[in-house]
């Protein structure tokens, strides 16, 4: 906007923005190259024309205010006829944040003061917007400080400001304070009821829905049967046969001698074939999966599970009583301080980060197990200490408490942690 549009107020051929100490912005270029001639004979020649204290602003200048050296280049390189526009805070050299820059504008006829008066209020609304989007300066408290520091005083040594404030950067730093850390964390069922597969099949409907109430005895889910059926009755039909053939040996054998030693060989094969269709009768039986409790149901989508082939054992659902929650973290291995069964743990969950969850650890696992990111972490439960109304499955951030330490030690022990490991010492 400075070196282009300012064009729209007062006609000019170039325009340059410079702060200390180098080009910012020529007029009509994208991308200014540092080491080009022209930009740094310029950078020069400005650096010159800001120094001089007293001149006004905007003021006009040309070859005979360069410095020596650098005057027998500016017909070559400018107009002949330049107007500078400087602010009061971009007289110094010192090139900290917050300096205005200075802008120069040259063109081939000489500047009227009616174009010099507006060009001058537009520098002033340039430079205010300017120094609004500049970071602030910080120079000046670390001077306060310093200064007051370094005051004597008058007083004995002990109550030198120096003194004192050590003082209390040392009483601070001994503070006792609680080693805490943080973990990811969420509300679990504390003493579930594992519904698991009781044989190997395909689910062929399940009767309930995710988080549903449910009582002991509910139909749960159902497996596909036509499969069972068809072997127990080929089992039944193996037991008719035995026993026929049974049948007709004892019959037989009161004529046959031969037949008797038959008989105690078909008395086990019939006994064989009655456990193969009690068995199948059993799991023909089992194939409706029923509440072992009153709980609320805990399970994946339903149409992820119909139709799915499961193993026998493999875990379906679970059913957590009301009420029963624990908290469950997983402790990094970089934070496994030492934590006491017993100690405090708040849970922030993310839904409801302003109304913890208070608990007491009940247990941590002494081995490390790798969790789905590939990191390794430490299981860790706890009691709550008072009923929540939060849902089960309420994910957050744990905050476990240790043991009370000095302040600089809980703010030191990440930096030599990764110390020693670098270094080893």
């Amino acid at each position: 906007m400075a070196v282009n549009d300012s064009h729209a107020l007062a006609p000019f051929r170039q325009a340059a923005l410079w702060r200390d100490p180098d080009i910012t912005c020529l007029s009509g270029v994208i991308q200014i190259e540092a080491n080009a001639p022209y930009v740094q004979w310029l950078s020069g020649v400005l650096e010159h024309l800001t120094v001089q204290e007293g001149d006004p602003s905007p003021r006009r200048v040309g070859g005979s205010d360069a410095p020596e050296g650098l005057r027998e280049q500016w017909q070559e390189w400018l107009p002949a006829f330049g107007l500078l526009l400087t602010h009061p805070s971009s007289t110094t050299t010192s090139g900290k944040a917050g300096t205005v820059p200075v802008l120069l504008l040259a063109r081939d006829f000489a500047w009227t003061e009616h174009e010099m008066l507006i060009l001058a209020e537009w520098w002033d609304i340039w430079g205010h917007a300017w120094r609004a989007l500049q970071p602030p300066q910080t120079g000046w408290i670390r001077r306060k400080v310093l200064g007051w520091l370094g005051t004597r005083g008058t007083g004995p040594w002990w109550r030198r400001r120096g003194v004192v404030l050590t003082s209390l950067i040392a009483a601070v730093m001994l503070c006792p304070v609680r080693l805490t850390v943080l973990a990811p964390g969420e509300l679990v069922p504390a003493r579930p009821a594992v519904v698991r597969a009781p044989l190997d099949g395909v689910i062929e409907l399940v009767h309930v829905q995710p988080n549903q109430d449910v009582t002991q005895g509910q139909q749960l889910f159902d497996f596909d049967r036509a499969l069972i059926r068809a072997r127990l009755d080929v089992a039944r039909q193996g037991l008719a046969t035995a026993e026929a053939e049974y049948r007709q040996t004892v019959q037989q054998a009161l004529n046959d001698e031969q037949s008797k030693t038959q008989i105690a060989v078909l008395r086990g094969k019939i006994a064989e074939r009655r456990s193969d269709a009690a068995f199948l009768e059993e799991q023909l039986s089992r194939a409706n999966v029923v509440s072992p409790r009153d709980g609320v149901v805990l399970f994946d989508d339903p149409s992820e599970w119909t139709g799915r082939p499961v193993k026998l054992g493999e875990r379906v659902m679970r059913i957590a009583s009301l009420g029963e929650s624990e908290i469950e973290a997983w402790v990094p291995v970089a934070d496994a301080i030492p934590l006491d069964a017993g100690a405090p743990v708040s849970l922030y969950l993310n839904a409801s980060p302003l109304d913890p969850v208070d608990a007491t650890i009940r247990y941590i696992a002494h081995d490390a197990v790798q969790r789905p990111d590939g990191s390794y972490a430490y299981r860790l439960r706890a009691s709550l200490s008072a009923p929540t109304a939060h849902r089960v499955g309420s994910k957050g951030t744990a905050k476990l408490r240790g043991d009370w330490v000095v302040f600089s030690y809980w703010m030191l022990r990440r930096p030599l942690a990764s110390l020693r490991t670098t270094l080893g010492l």
